[in-house]
C-alpha cells in the first residue's frame, strides 16, 4: 500500500452539516482497500477563481493509505460526485519524509544540547 494525500473541496453549502458528503468520501476510501491515517478540515475559504459558480469551498484533507487500483477509482466516483468541486490525489513523497524526519529529530537534538541547526543539511551543501 501507497501513502497517498487527498484533497478535497466540498460544496459551500454543506458547510452547515457535512456529514453525508464525508463520510461518503469516508466510505469510498475503505470500500477500494484503504485506510485514512490522518484527516484534518480547514474550514471554508474564499476560492482564486470560481468553480461551477461557486466562490468558496471547504477543504478536507487526508492522509491514506491505497492499494494500487484504488487512485484511478477513487477519482473516478469524486469527479461525478455533486458534493465534490474539485480533488487531487497525490502520492507522498517517501524520500522526503524520511529527510524531514531525519532533519526534525537533529534539531530535536541540538535543541537538546542548547544549539542552533541551520536548516540547510551536509547532503543540501
Amino acid at each position: 500500500m501507497k501513502n497517498y494525500e487527498l484533497t478535497v473541496l466540498v460544496h459551500p453549502d454543506l458547510e452547515m452539516n457535512p456529514e453525508p458528503a464525508i463520510a461518503k468520501i469516508k466510505d469510498l476510501i475503505e470500500k477500494n482497500g484503504g485506510k485514512i491515517v490522518k484527516e484534518e478540515s480547514d474550514g471554508k475559504k474564499r476560492l482564486a477563481y470560481p468553480i461551477r459558480k461557486q466562490d468558496f469551498a471547504v477543504y478536507y484533507f487526508y492522509e491514506v493509505e491505497l492499494p494500487a487500483e484504488a487512485p484511478a477509482k477513487i477519482e473516478s466516483v469524486l469527479n461525478i460526485t455533486d458534493e465534490v468541486l474539485r480533488h487531487l490525489l497525490v502520492t507522498v513523497d517517501e524520500r522526503k519524509l524520511k529527510a524531514e524526519a531525519k532533519q526534525a529529530a537533529r534539531r530535536a537534538h541540538a535543541e537538546a544540547a542548547g544549539k542552533t541547526v541551520s536548516d540547510e543539511t551536509e547532503e543540501e551543501k
